[in-house]
């Protein structure tokens, strides 16, 4: 009972001291106007957020590698699509951690996303089987049986043969000192 009683107020206790520091923590989930997706060394970025366009381009994206700080200095794909979809994509992407930033035509930034690319796994595919079975033998050494592969596949099957049997006539004997 006395035992109970001291972890039910060290429990009460600690959720005190927790409640408000995780009420102060603000929300690590901040919207963004920006949907970015990987595929092998494609990179490919999607908003709605950049409406209008001049000449059928609806802003800038930009992809930034690690030691990149500014727009300018990433690589740089034209937004297209419509007024309701707009997307901007690169290929052949080295694997790594990337930012990706999107600027609208009028200048705002519609979102600012981290992306990770990683390196594409090979593809194994299986092979059909052989239509006559497995073909043993020599590795393809040989392609014909003559005389000498068939005299020689005779001794071994005799070699075989009879150390076996010198090899079972030996241990039935009894041992004497």
């Amino acid at each position: 009972m006395r035992t109970s009683q001291l972890l039910l107020r060290s429990g009460l206790t600690m959720a005190a001291t927790a409640l408000p520091i995780a009420l102060a923590t603000p929300s690590a989930a901040v919207p963004t106007g920006i949907s970015v997706s990987t595929t092998g060394s494609s990179v490919t970025v999607t908003t709605s957020d950049c409406p209008n366009s001049t000449n059928g381009a609806f802003g800038t994206a930009s992809l930034l590698a690690s030691g990149q700080a500014n727009f300018s200095q990433g690589r740089q794909a034209t937004l297209v699509g419509t007024s309701t979809s707009q997307s901007a994509s690169w290929i052949n992407v080295t694997p790594g951690t990337y930012t990706v930033i999107v600027v609208c035509r009028d200048g705002t930034t519609a979102g600012t996303q981290s992306v990770i690319v990683t390196a594409a796994t090979p593809t194994i595919s299986a092979t059909a089987s052989p239509s006559r079975g497995v073909m043993g033998g020599m590795g393809g050494a040989t392609e014909e049986y003559d005389t000498v592969t068939l005299v020689g596949g005779g001794a071994l099957v005799a070699a075989g043969t009879v150390a076996a049997v010198w090899y079972l006539r030996r241990r039935a004997k009894p041992h004497r000192l």
